[in-house]
């Protein structure tokens, strides 16, 4: 009975481990949407009414939602957490759009990076292009004079 209780308590610390990880990871993620929203000019709105926080709550979590109001279009990012909004017009949309691009391809471009470092780490597992073949190896040999 001992072997099962121990792996019922493994089992169930990797699981809240995995939770705290997934949650961790989720909240630094719509921190730094909401960061690159204020940096493309979005503004910062609380709701006051008891109808404006119906709709902030109506909003999906997690998205820009476009919204159309008198003839004017307006993207609206929830925060019902905080009870507050991001909103913006297309410019800021447009502005945030190019903020994502660019923070997408310093992502790649670190992960590419890393990507070469771990090669770079098994390569040196072959002990570099001599390979224990002193200078005979591939790009060595005797010079033009021997």
């Amino acid at each position: 009975m001992k072997p099962f209780k121990c792996i019922l308590l493994t089992a169930v610390a990797a699981a809240c481990t995995a939770l705290f990880i997934g949650c961790a990871s989720t909240q630094s993620s719509t921190q730094n949407r909401e960061s690159m929203l204020v940096a493309a000019g979005f503004k910062v709105i609380t709701p006051k009414t008891p109808a404006q926080q119906q709709k902030l709550q109506a909003l999906p979590p997690g998205k820009v939602t476009m919204i159309q109001k008198n003839g004017k279009t307006y993207y609206v990012f929830p925060d019902p957490a905080n009870n507050r909004a991001y909103i913006g017009r297309p410019k800021e949309y447009q502005a945030y759009q190019q903020l994502r691009a660019t923070n997408k391809l310093a992502t790649e471009s670190l992960e590419t990076a890393q990507m070469y470092q771990d090669a770079e780490m098994q390569w040196s597992m072959w002990g570099g292009w001599d390979a224990g073949l002193g200078a005979w190896g591939p790009m060595g040999g005797p010079g033009p004079g021997l």
